[in-house]
């Protein structure tokens, strides 16, 4: 094995505090071998999550009532009118008005009701946002997604913040091609369209950590184009905002202050931006102005720690074959500055 359990990714069950492995990316005699968890819908955590499950489980039973009845009729003219020893041609009947208009008017119904309910799942889940302004900005890249909350300023990667209990207005576009936001606890899908601006609405009932996924086929790394919602308490939401808008950390010294040194000679700060230290301001590469704080690296692939972020420097292509990182072709003692550096970024 090259490496072990590369991108190996723990996190706390945010409704029992048990740990579950979410997923990784390892080499084994020259094979990459992957596993990730599969993300669920059939556990609702937001209102609007509840009501897209409530309207399944409801065409679930109808469609299962139906299954049982129509098999059961089935069932019962097998048995009630099989053939019998000297039983002559049954009676012909060409027609029956009432039984016709029954079995006509009856799936009519049925799909009126399907639809109001339809209706007012829609009107839930995907509420009209009647010219209000955004409260966040995703934009989804190949093959990581951009964060902006346009109200502070704050600017992330790969991680939402959302304050419990409040519905959150959330503006997708893309920067490439099209992608698809998805949490599967906290409501609908939505596509992102380049060209074409898109809304959806988030909220979370109680705090903890909500996985996501791009749900549209993006290209190579589609499957490891991750992110992850944190809910917690309003006012901690507003002080994760508030420290979002400080600069980053100046290096105290030491092995730190090269990273930093190396960060800014080489064409690091040419795609990622450090607040307080500079880089383009156009979403090249993502924001690591508090980088060390996030709990996962190349959207998802990896759990953020010094020993995965320097397999990461070391060849970006191993790692997450296609993506815009090239290979630096880093010594090794420029590798730990870098670590030490971004890893210090809090």
């Amino acid at each position: 094995m090259k490496y072990a359990a590369l991108g190996e990714l723990r996190e706390g069950n945010h409704s029992q505090g048990e740990p579950r492995t979410l997923g990784y990316r390892r080499v084994r005699d020259g094979r990459v071998e992957e596993r990730m968890i599969v993300l669920s819908a059939f556990s609702p955590l937001s209102p609007q999550a509840l009501a897209i499950s409530n309207l399944f489980v409801a065409i679930l039973v109808i469609m299962a009532a139906i299954f049982a009845l129509v098999t059961g009729i089935l069932l019962y003219v097998i048995v009630r009118y099989r053939a019998r020893p000297g039983q002559g041609e049954p009676r012909q009947n060409f027609g029956d008005t009432k039984l016709e208009i029954t079995w006509t008017a009856a799936p009519l119904l049925l799909l009126v009701v399907v639809f109001f309910f339809t209706i007012h799942t829609m009107a839930a889940a995907d509420p009209a946002t009647h010219g209000r302004a955004p409260d966040l900005d995703v934009i989804g890249h190949q093959w990581w997604w951009e964060v902006r909350y346009p109200g502070s300023g704050a600017i992330t990667a790969n991680e939402i913040h959302l304050p419990v209990g409040r519905r959150m207005l959330v503006r997708l576009d893309s920067g490439d091609v099209i992608h698809n936001l998805w949490f599967p606890e906290l409501g609908p899908k939505m596509d992102l369209v380049p060209g074409q601006t898109n809304y959806m609405w988030l909220e979370a009932d109680k705090p903890g950590t909500y996985l996501g996924a791009c749900a549209e086929f993006c290209g190579t790394e589609h499957a490891w184009m991750r992110l992850r919602a944190i809910a917690e308490p309003p006012a901690q939401f507003a002080a994760w905002q508030r420290h979002q808008l400080q600069p980053a950390a100046r290096p105290a010294g030491g092995e730190t202050a090269r990273g930093g040194a190396l960060f800014s000679q080489l064409t690091c700060i040419s795609c990622h931006a450090i607040s307080g230290v500079g880089g383009p301001t156009e979403g090249i590469a993502p924001n690591l102005t508090h980088f060390g704080e996030r709990q996962t690296l190349a959207a998802g692939l990896f759990a953020n720690t010094p020993a995965n972020l320097a397999i990461w420097l070391r060849d970006p292509q191993e790692a997450k074959p296609g993506n815009h990182m090239p290979n630096m072709q880093l010594p090794e003692i420029q590798v730990h500055a870098l670590t030490v550096y971004l890893e210090s970024l809090k």
